[in-house]
């Protein structure tokens, strides 16, 4: 068996335990914990798990850098346990995802951001699919996490249909591929293209996500630069190498945790939405974009 798995096996058993199966309590790393946290959230792959909270419920464990000497009874020279709370209420805010193995990994690289951390245990369990607790465990090194904390700077760029339909978009889209602040691009419908009518609120929310992935299917066909991406993973790894994507921003507002705008066909409220989303640095607006002309403008974040 892995060392890692065995090591997995023994995280969340009393220190007892697991000196014995190391042979020393001396051999120890040093631990902190957090166990049996019991948060709500909406999570979850299947569609009868969109718009309901359910119980999480949170172990994590924690190696720490031992410093010789290093405590002398300090809060500030030790990890706090509030590192593992902020990480999983910043997991739990930042985006809903649908794999409890996504959520793990998010907060095991926002633990791992830490200096003083060195290696990190996270068990989360469903406790309201049934009469019994579902689960995942991980455990990751420094270096060695998936998710990193920190997104790359990106600019939001808003494509009009005129221009995307045009003559100039070629020359534009030069001009964003040389910019060292790499480009997310968010192409909107043609205006005497309306969208159908549906009575309800949720059925009228997904068309309009609909008509807005589709506009960027329509641009990525203009130019083989405009690369369609729809999750915030792809932009970020896109963004880290330089390169410009097209934003099919279904998956983004479907998965947000907190708030969404209201009317998703008001780019004046959807665009500053998108643009947080992303730590874009501003937003600019090319062609017929409504409200919002004459770029770049700043983004306001909360």
């Amino acid at each position: 068996m892995p060392a890692d798995t065995d090591d997995l096996a023994l995280a969340f058993a009393p220190p007892e335990d697991r000196a014995g199966a190391t042979g020393a309590a001396s051999s120890l790393p040093d631990r902190i914990a957090l166990r049996d946290w019991v948060r709500s959230a909406e999570i979850g792959a299947f569609q009868a798990e969109r718009g309901v909270a359910q119980r999480l419920r949170f172990n994590v464990v924690v190696e720490v850098q031992t410093l010789a000497g290093a405590l002398h009874d300090d809060v500030d020279r030790v990890l706090s346990y509030d590192t593992i709370t902020e990480a999983i209420d910043q997991a739990l805010t930042e985006a809903r995802v649908d794999l409890l193995e996504t959520l793990a990994e998010q907060i095991a690289g926002l633990v791992l951001a830490d200096p003083r951390a060195a290696r990190v245990f996270v068990r989360i369990e469903k406790l309201d699919r049934g009469p019994f607790a579902l689960g995942v465990e991980i455990v990751r090194r420094a270096g060695e996490a998936l998710f990193s904390p920190d997104a790359p700077e990106v600019q939001l760029v808003l494509i009009g249909p005129d221009l995307r339909d045009g003559p100039d978009l070629k020359p534009w889209l030069d001009r964003l591929a040389a910019d060292p602040l790499p480009a997310v691009l968010l192409a909107l419908p043609a205006p005497d293209q309306p969208l159908p009518g549906a009575a309800h609120p949720l059925s009228r929310r997904r068309i309009a996500l609909l008509g807005l992935d589709q506009a960027a299917w329509v641009l990525a066909g203009r130019d083989p630069r405009c690369l369609v991406v729809s999750s915030r993973t792809e932009i970020d790894w896109a963004a880290r190498k330089g390169q410009m994507t097209v934003c099919a921003p279904s998956k983004l507002v479907l998965d947000a945790a907190g708030d969404t705008p209201d009317a998703l066909t008001d780019i004046a409220a959807l665009a500053p939405w998108i643009a947080a989303r992303l730590h874009a640095r501003h937003i600019r607006a090319l062609g017929t974009v409504g409200p919002l002309q004459d770029g770049p403008h700043p983004v306001l974040r909360g």
